[in-house]
């Protein structure tokens, strides 16, 4: 979301003809906001100003990459030591973006924060949730995107106050030195490291947790009847098996759709919010402070609602908004529902988190959530590139933004609803999930 600071809309005039036309050799820039930016610094105007949109674009890539480099790692070496190369990747890749000399050096420590960051997201989330129990993982999973919201929110108070780019990005970055203290706090997963079977070392870890739980167990002799049940079980997926039986290979392509219908959305309307007229600052802090809401209210939702019907919903509502928003002038108004596309987009994105691992059986539920991951960074890639379309014509962001959530709807509908069901183990269950009792016995 930093893109909406360091590489923002800016107006300037070139010195011999007094207007802002292209080609410009000497452009003189409007500092009334920003004092510089990516732009002002490497002149990213007329035949370069799509370069601003490939770094975007580019640490997309880098997410996408680190999504799949630190998600193998962490089922080889353990979720603890990759999260820790992430946290460290990026406090270090963060921190020299804000001194790159050059754009194409700043676009390459750009790329490495992506991967970081991928890094980051899903060993961290694995690991909470290997710690979870069922009960609460639809809380938690809701929960867990609120830091993410957090801060969303404090970028436009940073910007606000930090006005050059270079010095942005290095305020920006310090934050992550928090993150350090994993080193310390943070434990190994007790599920992996049974699976690896190093189970004396995942009975400390638990009678740890025991004990700050205060909760009066024999950890022992858990693990080992939880062992018992993993004997023999030596089925494994992998993502060519999401696509070798029909109703499961349906199931991935309208889930994936999904993922990159709201990643495309959020990232993009949220930076396309940056861009509507009024205050930048207070224009990308409300769009923040509704996607934290969105957070909250899915807790509620996703107890009393289906997944299916959430997904639907909120699909329909961010494509209306974005479609009002076509016939709506520049103003309040069309923040308002610039806004509320945001929410909705946000809200969706939590529900398929939850409902991709309830639709998938155990064997292939990483690659699943992978595979949607990478079509999620896919959605986000492109979303930078929709909102130039305003230089062509002012409803081609909007209209752009609102196609894939209304193919999303209509795409959904085939999908079966998870809420209240079992999770699935085995491919042949994943194969019947959903279907009706008769074309199973057909089959």
């Amino acid at each position: 979301m930093a893109v909406i600071f360091y590489a923002p809309k800016v107006h300037y005039i070139c010195e011999d003809t007094k207007a802002e036309t292209c080609p410009c050799s000497q452009p003189i820039y409007n500092t009334s906001i920003f004092t510089n930016t990516i732009t002002m610094e490497w002149n990213l105007i007329c035949d370069k100003k799509w370069l601003a949109n490939l770094t975007q674009t580019l640490f997309q890539v880098g997410t996408l990459l680190g999504s799949v480099l630190f998600g193998m790692a962490s089922d080889r070496f353990g979720r603890k030591k990759p999260l820790l190369v992430a946290v460290v990747l990026q406090l270090v890749t963060s921190t020299l973006s804000a001194y790159a000399p050059n754009y194409w050096t700043f676009t390459l420590f750009r790329v490495l924060i992506g991967v970081s960051v991928g890094g980051v997201m899903v060993t961290s989330f694995v690991l909470l949730m290997e710690f979870i129990g069922n009960k609460y993982r639809h809380v938690i999973s809701a929960l867990y995107q609120v830091p993410f919201n957090l801060g969303h929110m404090l970028l436009p108070f940073c910007a606000y106050f930090v006005r050059d780019y270079s010095d942005f990005l290095l305020v920006t970055s310090l934050p992550s030195a928090i993150l350090l203290c994993y080193f310390c706090l943070v434990p190994e997963s007790a599920r992996w490291l049974i699976a690896v079977k190093k189970t004396d070392e995942a009975i400390v870890i638990l009678e740890r947790v025991a004990k700050i739980n205060n909760r009066q167990i024999n950890v022992r002799s858990e693990v080992e009847a939880y062992e018992r049940t993993l004997t023999g079980n030596n089925q494994k997926g992998n993502i060519s098996d999401l696509f070798r039986t029909p109703n499961i290979r349906k199931n991935i392509i309208c889930m994936s759709f999904n993922w990159m219908t709201c990643s495309y959305c959020f990232y993009g309307v949220s930076q396309y919010v940056g861009h509507l007229s009024g205050n930048v600052f207070i224009n990308v802090a409300a769009s923040a402070s509704v996607s934290l809401l969105g957070s909250f209210v899915s807790i509620p939702l996703l107890k009393i609602a289906g997944r299916k019907t959430i997904v639907i919903v909120f699909n329909f509502i961010c494509a209306l908004c974005l479609i009002t928003l076509i016939f709506v002038p520049s103003g309040v108004f069309s923040v308002v529902l610039a806004c509320t596309g945001v929410v909705s987009s946000f809200i969706v994105f939590v529900v398929v988190y939850l409902y991709c691992s309830e639709l998938f059986p155990t064997v292939v539920r990483n690659a699943a959530i992978g595979f949607s991951s990478m079509m999620a960074r896919v959605g986000s890639m492109l979303a930078p590139f929709v909102i130039d379309g305003g230089d062509i014509a002012y409803w081609i962001p909007p209209l752009g933004f609102a196609i894939l959530p209304v193919l999303a709807c209509w795409v959904t509908f085939f999908l079966p609803e998870t809420k209240d069901c079992a999770l699935l183990t085995t491919i042949e269950e994943g194969e019947v999930f959903g279907k009706k009792p008769k074309d199973v016995e057909t089959k």
